[in-house]
């Protein structure tokens, strides 16, 4: 795909949903390049958060139909068509270049396909399939007439009437093509064959879009790190290595004056509303009175972005860390890095808080006590951290069986519902905004009641 210019594409005609055959010959400025791929990114990110939560198929459904309506929606149908097509080819640059990328975006490409598809009328769902180029023929009417008995059986447990599933189409396939129907009895088995009902054939061309797109994401990684990774580098390396770590929310990095916190209630927040990463980097600095550079960035940021100002941030680090290195080498070596991420020296760069992503995608070595909890610690001391914080029970367990199918977010999404006792829909994405909800949670429960 080739990225100068302004951009300009042609509108011809193809089914509203794409199966990404080849990159589109167009131009696309840059501007569009990241904007394409932020939004087809909320759209995934939102796919995926989905799944992790355990919404069933028509759920899921639903929440693509808004995502997709709310982030990459436009009047044009051809302009949205085009948008489509570019964005899942940048997001394929983006994230083929590790193992664990490659496997997220799949699975978030692949959901979202099957629910776009599912969604499709079955005129445009047959359109598609002679596109796609389907392995499977239909079943003649002669073929049909054999086992329309049992396919009549078969139908009413889809929720398909006797005249529907005599007006229906039905495939002929290898039962292994289809374990989920069969496991879910909605296809009729014979002979080694599955006759699946035209509404039920998502399920096949779902696997067969996964194993093209598996296929094709190797092949771009090899593409990628051999000939335009080193070719890109002052252009599109820095934004396709920057885009699968992108934080997409809100900016916590002005906050109110109603919102600043001061030096006296430092702990009693710390105990209360800190998520865990943050209150393990507080409970080693009051531990230790030191923390090496990359817990200091973090728990730092985060106070910034909670409300310390920085006459308190000073005093507050000052007090900790000359008891271990004495106040003349505080001042000399350690006050400076953080007047600098208050914008104060340096570039006068006012410093965002680290996201999730941020943290998740960090590298704690030994003696570190940055990253995330439920990535970077061992399930003996994640369980304990999580207990002093009075989580347990079959909460306990939901957050462990998240952390082992790395849903680390949805994991501290849990931890919080289990602490504040209430629901957090939009899920964790940022250390922050856990705060923030936690603070809110907190002062709704000390409100009386009617």
């Amino acid at each position: 795909m080739e990225i100068v210019g302004s951009r300009k594409p042609a509108a011809d005609e193809a089914p509203i949903l794409s199966l990404y055959r080849s990159a589109p010959q167009v131009e696309v400025i840059l501007d569009d390049f990241e904007r394409f791929a932020i939004d087809r990114l909320l759209v995934l990110k939102g796919v995926s958060d989905g799944l992790s939560r355990g919404k069933k198929p028509e759920e899921m459904e639903k929440l693509v139909k808004e995502l997709w309506r709310t982030h990459m929606g436009h009047p044009d149908a051809s302009e949205t068509r085009n948008k489509d097509i570019i964005s899942h080819f940048i997001l394929r640059l983006v994230y083929c270049r590790t193992e664990d990328l490659r496997n997220w975006f799949l699975s978030a490409e692949t959901t979202l396909f099957r629910c776009r598809y599912r969604l499709q009328n079955l005129e445009t769902q047959r359109m598609l399939l002679a596109e796609f180029d389907f392995p499977y023929k239909a079943l003649s009417q002669a073929e049909f007439e054999v086992v329309k008995e049992k396919l009549v059986q078969v139908s009413r447990s889809i929720g398909l009437s006797p005249n529907d599933a005599a007006e229906s189409v039905f495939f002929k396939m290898p039962f292994e093509e289809v374990s989920d129907l069969v496991s879910s009895r909605k296809v009729f088995l014979l002979k080694g064959y599955a006759y699946v009902a035209m509404s039920q054939v998502s399920s096949p061309v779902t696997k067969q879009f996964r194993r093209i797109l598996s296929k094709a994401l190797e092949l771009t990684n090899r593409k990628w790190t051999s000939i335009s990774q080193e070719k890109e580098k002052n252009r599109l390396t820095p934004i396709v290595e920057s885009l699968s770590s992108s934080y997409l929310g809100p900016d916590y990095s002005q906050h109110q004056e109603s919102s600043e916190i001061s030096l006296r209630d430092i702990d009693r927040l710390a105990n209360n509303s800190f998520p865990p990463c943050m209150r393990h980097l507080f409970e080693k600095l009051r531990e230790d009175h030191h923390l090496k550079h990359g817990g200091r960035m973090q728990l730092s940021l985060f106070l910034k972005g909670v409300g310390l100002k920085l006459e308190d941030a000073l005093t507050f680090w000052k007090a900790e860390f000359s008891q271990k290195v004495g106040t003349e080498r505080f001042d000399k070596e350690y006050a400076y890095s953080i007047r600098h991420n208050y914008g104060k020296e340096g570039k006068r760069t006012d410093y965002t808080p680290y996201s999730c992503q941020k943290i998740i995608s960090s590298t704690p070595g030994v003696g570190d006590h940055h990253g995330c909890p439920y990535r970077h610690f061992s399930e003996e001391n994640l369980r304990a951290a999580l207990t002093k914080m009075g989580v347990g029970g079959h909460a306990m367990d939901d957050i462990m069986q998240k952390v082992q199918t790395r849903h680390y977010q949805l994991a501290c999404t849990l931890t919080f519902e289990a602490v504040h006792g209430i629901s957090c829909d939009t899920g964790v994405n940022h250390p922050n905004q856990y705060f923030i909800e936690s603070r809110k949670a907190l002062e709704l429960k000390r409100q009386p009641t009617t």
